[in-house]
Order: C-alpha cells, then sequence, then structure tokens
C-alpha cells in the first residue's frame, strides 16, 4: 500500500521537476540543483523520487550526497588531533572534502565509457568511506544533477553570534570558541560549491525541536534494525549538539536565499511552497 509519504513524494517531485523544465532544456551542460534540507527532512528520498521521474522524462540524472563526501574516520582523528577534539564527528563544516566534489561536478559534463567519473560514498555503519572499487560510476553526462545534504546554501554566522555557547556541547566542550570559529571559517570555503548551484530548493522544518524529533526517529529505526553504530538517545542528543548552532542559523536564513522553499509541518506533511 503507499503511504501518504510517498504520494506526497510523488506529486511535490513532479512539481519541482516541472517548476525548472524549461531551464534544464534550456541549459547546456548540466542543470545543477541544490536541495538542502535538516537532519531527518526527507531530501535523500524526495532526491531519489526526483531522479527516478526525471529519468523516466529522458532527463540522465545523478545524485550526489554531501554526506557521501564525509573524510575518512582516519582523516577525521586527524583534524580531531591538530585541530579541536570535537571534529572526531562527522557533519560540521570542515569534516566533507568539498574539493572532491567540486571536481566530479566539473568532471561529470565529460562523461564517457572511456572516461567513467566515479564519486565517494560514506558508510554510515562503519563512519568511514568505502573503498573506491565500491564507489557508483557515472559514463554518461548527465542533464540533471541533483546534490541534497543538510543546510546546502547556508553562509558563515557574524562573529558576533558566536560569542555565546548554544548548548552544553559548546559551553563544556568548546569553552572558549575556538571549534565554532574554526567551523565557521571553513564554511567561506563551501560557498564556492554553492555558487555551482543553478537553483536551490530548501526543505524548511518547522523549528529545531522539531528536527531532532524526526532524526531521533530516523536512529530508532536504526536501532530497532540492531544497525552498526545506531545510537542510543543519549548518544544522539550529543550528535546532534554538533548541528545545534549552524542549523538553527539555516532555519532562520536559508529561505530567503532559496529559489523554491517547501515548508513541512511537524509530520512532514507539506504546507506551503514558495518561489523565489
Amino acid at each position: 500500500m503507499t503511504s501518504h509519504a510517498d504520494l506526497q513524494n510523488e506529486a511535490l517531485a513532479g512539481h519541482l521537476l516541472d517548476q525548472y523544465a524549461g531551464r534544464i532544456a534550456r541549459s547546456r551542460r548540466p542543470y545543477i540543483l541544490g536541495l538542502s534540507g535538516l537532519q531527518g527532512s526527507g531530501k535523500s528520498t524526495l532526491a531519489r523520487v526526483m531522479k527516478a521521474q526525471a529519468e523516466a522524462r529522458g532527463w540522465p540524472t545523478e545524485v550526489l550526497a554531501l554526506d557521501d563526501f564525509y573524510y575518512a574516520r582516519s582523516d577525521r582523528e586527524a583534524l580531531a588531533r591538530d585541530v579541536h577534539p570535537l571534529l572526531r564527528t562527522r557533519g560540521v563544516p570542515g569534516t566533507h572534502e568539498i574539493e572532491l566534489m567540486m571536481s566530479v561536478l566539473a568532471a561529470l559534463p565529460h562523461a564517457s565509457d572511456k572516461l567513467p567519473v566515479s564519486h565517494p560514498r560514506f558508510d554510515k555503519g562503519r563512519d568511514t568511506r568505502f573503498p573506491p572499487s565500491r564507489w557508483p560510476r557515472t559514463t554518461r553526462p548527465p542533464r540533471l544533477v541533483i546534490v541534497e545534504g543538510w543546510a546546502l546554501g547556508i553562509r558563515p554566522q557574524l562573529q558576533a553570534a558566536l560569542t555565546r555557547p548554544i548548548n552544553e556541547l559548546e559551553r563544556t566542550e568548546d569553552p572558549d570558541g575556538s571549534w565554532r570559529h574554526w567551523v565557521n571559517k571553513q564554511l567561506r570555503g563551501y560557498q564556492p560549491l554553492w555558487r555551482k548551484f543553478d537553483a536551490l530548493i530548501v526543505l524548511q522544518a518547522p523549528n529545531w525541536e522539531i528536527v531532532r524529533r524526526w532524526r531521533g526517529e530516523q536512529e530508532q529505526e536504526l536501532l530497532a534494525r540492531h544497525a552498526p553504530l545506531a545510537m542510543d538517545a543519549t548518544a544522539m542528543e550529543r550528535f546532534l549538539a554538533h548541528f545545534e548552532r549552524l542549523s538553527r542559523h539555516a532555519l532562520a536564513t536559508l529561505p530567503a536565499l532559496a529559489d523554491t522553499c517547501v515548508e513541512y509541518d511537524d509530520d512532514r506533511h507539506v504546507t506551503g511552497l514558495s518561489h523565489g
């Protein structure tokens, strides 16, 4: 039986593709669509549905997930040792290999059987990358590239906003603010990637508390399946605390930067759709 969420995603994907169809058709290179949403907002599922519908329209499509470009665990251990212990945890700006994503985007228009383009996949169960032999390979230039990830499009915070800690993690483990200042500085290095997007779609959650609930529900499903490294409630709270600052910043600022903003209620029902 088809769920309400499935039907909603099918309808939303169709609407979004209709909205951008003319621009995609006119583009002389792959059209790059950013799909930004905080944890648990359903962006990965929506990206998959959009890919299937786009290919049914005859548009070869690639989906690149920001999560797949996390640095390997060994690299993050080095960051934790050399910069700040909180960088052991994946997620914040500075823990992705942005240069690699930029090089993949640059190579995709030239993909062929002779020059396949591969991109990384991240194994969240092992908290590190899959070996390159298991990376997806693209052998034809896509018409559409969907880049999905948490807080795509976000701009650095003002320095004054970094002064006060936002939660217990920052108060106790980043008392001098060095971690959050470093992360904010790294975010500047993400701006060239954001500028590659031909359009930005933002999936807007109602508030940070709802994001926490959504992400917790995802983890409960993993725990029920006995997935490796699934987090209990305490570990989940600590993990999300790493994201809280920039998630709140995204909720406050991204709708104004979006070409399309999809508004959700507490149960992920679409309640509004606005085009910038």
